[in-house]
């Protein structure tokens, strides 16, 4: 998602050496959830001009770090500073009123209203005692033009893509004053030419003397960005550095104890002979434009491509979640008729791990064995759920998938990203499954989890399991996929091989520059 070449150019020109005091500083911050502790001790600094990278592993602390800078939770000691004097903790308006904004990881938008109701949520302009329609209209082109973002003001917020609603959700932290812009995962479902404006508003904010906090999984975007780094590890601050002293490898080495070269396992070749899957000729209307391909029991096949290319919707159509116009699946050589989710699982043994797992993998407000049991309650239940069977079912998930939890009955949304992902992983591998398919499946995952996801999937191969991994990474294709199957504008326009998968070829067709006249029946 980085342009490597921009790299020192946009620090140089956008980000200016910090003033001696601090915008905003935690001073010896510990929080404690009950008898868990998230942080101990935290003190870090951040300055008008800068970008601070904040790195970790999912559970390391940094979320709850952000949210108590934020003023949305309350320390359980230590003290928060703004410009140097000491401000009131979990108090989310007064921090506001500071200027200091926090864009989640997670979404925080209203569904059901529009996007001009999302903008001016809380903060609408009046006229007397009437709504100032016209100023918010101007106000919020304006600051839809100046993220970027392609959507119109009257459209509901849910019926946006992903990505819209990521740049939504930009758009109305930065529409009001700003003296600290936290940005948590904010590129985790953008393309690249999102991201890449997203980096321009960063380098302009910077420009103008705002501190930004920037957390993300992706070190290559911290690399590009930062002038500091703090390394949180287990609630501590392991280090805080000049982003210019500390390499990749090092960063992953602070965060987790392991190189990036560890990262995935060695890549076991299928040796079926036939085919257990075949998609021929498949059209999902608006989406998808005759994609034909197949996959054999043991394979990794994986699907790249920019965001809005069709990935997600085609294979949406094949396990029953969306409509299809015309084409056909096969299992095992015979034709199958996918109606509905339930048939998929039923006729195909196909599982679907979405990109969206708050949105669509999980039940937020459930606690996760609940969440665990959703997808086959039948193996617990006939007429009446049996708990023991259950909870049985579901601690040995806990055990096999390394599931953090402290308190079995708090909601699932309480989890780290990473957590909430292997509750996700957990369900829908408890159907016995013969193909699953994992849509980003570490979106807004630390690095040591990701590492586990990656020997998790290679195991399930391994096993004669048919898998397919859709992902914006192109790190995790290329290091993880024996297959790989581009996408470019609703079609399927490349599969490669061998040496041919890497990053060059990847992104020659899936932006276009070979294709889509090429496109193929793989």
């Amino acid at each position: 998602m980085v342009s490597r070449s921009s790299e020192s150019a946009f620090k140089d020109e956008t980000v200016q050496p910090g003033p001696p005091r601090p915008v905003l500083a935690a001073r010896g911050i510990s929080k404690a959830f009950g008898p868990v502790s998230v942080l101990e001790n935290v003190s870090v600094e951040f300055h008008a001009g800068q970008v601070h990278a904040i790195v970790g592993e999912n559970g390391a602390g940094k979320s709850t770090l952000m949210k108590i800078l934020s003023g949305i939770l309350e320390p359980s000691s230590g003290t928060v500073a703004f410009q140097g004097g000491t401000v009131e903790t979990g108090n989310l308006r007064r921090m506001e009123g500071l200027g200091v904004r926090l864009i989640h990881q997670e979404l925080n938008l209203a569904e059901d209203l529009t996007v001009l109701e999302n903008l001016f949520l809380g903060q609408e302009r009046r006229r007397g005692f009437f709504l100032d329609e016209g100023t918010m209209r101007t106000m919020g082109r304006d600051v839809l033009a100046k993220v970027g973002a392609d959507v119109a003001l009257d459209a509901r917020v849910g019926e946006l893509r992903v990505s819209e609603k990521q740049m939504v959700e930009i758009a109305k932290a930065i529409a009001r004053r700003v003296t600290v812009l936290i940005l948590d995962e904010p590129t985790a479902v953008l393309t690249r030419r999102e991201a890449d404006r997203l980096f321009e508003i960063i380098g302009a904010f910077a420009k103008a003397g705002v501190a930004i906090l920037y957390i993300s999984h992706r070190l290559e975007e911290v690399k590009r960005l930062a002038h500091q780094i703090t390394v949180l590890r287990d609630g501590r601050v392991v280090t805080t550095r000049n982003a210019a002293d500390l390499s990749p490898n090092e960063i992953v080495r602070l965060m987790v104890g392991r190189n990036l070269s560890d990262l995935f396992p060695p890549k076991v070749y299928s040796t079926a002979e036939s085919n257990l899957i075949e998609v021929r000729h498949l059209s999902v209307p608006g989406h998808v434009t005759d994609v034909s391909f197949s996959l054999k029991k043991g394979e990794i096949l994986g699907f790249a491509g920019l965001i809005g290319a069709g990935r997600t919707e085609l294979f949406e159509g094949i396990t029953g979640l969306r409509d299809v116009s015309s084409g056909s699946v096969l299992r095992a050589g015979r034709p199958i008729r996918i109606s509905n989710y339930a048939s998929a699982l039923r006729q195909l043994r196909a599982v679907y791990l979405p990109e969206d797992r708050k949105g669509k993998g999980l039940v937020v407000s459930f606690d996760a064995q609940t969440n665990y049991s959703l997808l086959g309650l039948k193996r617990f239940a006939r007429w009446f759920v049996d708990r023991r069977k259950e909870r049985a079912a579901f601690q040995a998930a806990v055990d096999q998938f390394h599931i953090k939890i402290s308190d079995p009955s708090m909601p699932v949304s309480r989890l780290s990203g990473g957590n909430q992902q292997k509750v996700v992983l957990a369900k829908i591998l408890a159907v016995e499954p013969e193909v699953i398919i994992f849509d980003e499946p570490t979106r807004g995952i630390d690095v040591g989890t990701k590492a586990q996801i990656y020997r998790w999937i290679a195991g399930m191969a391994a096993e004669g399991k048919a898998c397919v991994v859709i992902s914006s990474e192109l790190l995790e294709i290329i290091g993880l996929c024996h297959r790989v199957i581009v996408m470019h504008s609703s079609r399927a326009v490349a599969s490669l091989e061998g040496e041919a998968i890497n990053e060059d070829e990847i992104m020659l067709y899936a932006t276009g520059v070979k294709g889509p006249e090429r496109a193929v029946t793989l």
